[in-house]
């Protein structure tokens, strides 16, 4: 049975499916927002709300606080931490230690090539490309840029297979260090 002419309910149909299909247009998997982590001195864009975390690691002859933003989207992990050293804290052994302890997180296959990028306002940044596997033993990569200003060490990554170039590029060509 049809509705009579004048009726409302095809157009209160109409009006449903409209704003149903509108409401799923404005969730996107990747919903692009400037992130700056407070009293981090870093920020970028990630895709996602971040969920932030902060622990003790040992990443010198006493452990300093490591902080952490982080989201997941789209099969892919964003994390964005750093980490103040305090005195008598060597800032090239705390960055290796740091890359070893993020290689054997992942499993790594091969220790990554290391290549220097730009990095605005960070006195030295290098970018890894790794692959390995997650805690669930599943095929994951990551491309990780490691960043030093100062006394100030921060890692930005992603995780996750495969790494579209497309899910990268804002949340790496965005990386500012600030003052």
């Amino acid at each position: 049975m049809f509705p009579k002419a004048g009726s409302a309910r095809p157009a209160t149909a109409i009006a449903t499916l409209l704003a149903t299909a509108l409401i799923g247009a404005c969730s996107p998997t990747f919903n692009w927002r400037e992130v700056r982590p407070a009293e981090s001195g870093i920020g970028t864009l990630m895709p996602c709300k971040p969920e932030t975390a902060e622990r003790a690691v040992p990443l010198g002859p006493t452990p300093v606080v490591l902080h952490m933003s982080s989201c997941d989207t789209g099969g892919l992990t964003y994390a964005l931490a750093w980490a103040e050293l305090g005195e008598g804290v060597d800032p090239d052994a705390a960055q290796s230690t740091w890359e070893s302890a993020s290689r054997q997180s992942l499993r790594a296959v091969g220790p990554g090539t290391a290549v220097p990028v730009n990095v605005p306002g960070a006195a030295m940044a290098t970018k890894v490309t790794l692959a390995g596997q997650n805690h669930q033993g599943k095929t994951t990569d990551a491309q990780v840029t490691y960043i030093r200003q100062g006394r100030r060490l921060y890692q930005a990554a992603v995780y996750g297979h495969p790494l579209p170039e497309d899910a990268l590029g804002p949340f790496f060509d965005n990386l500012r260090v600030t003052p």
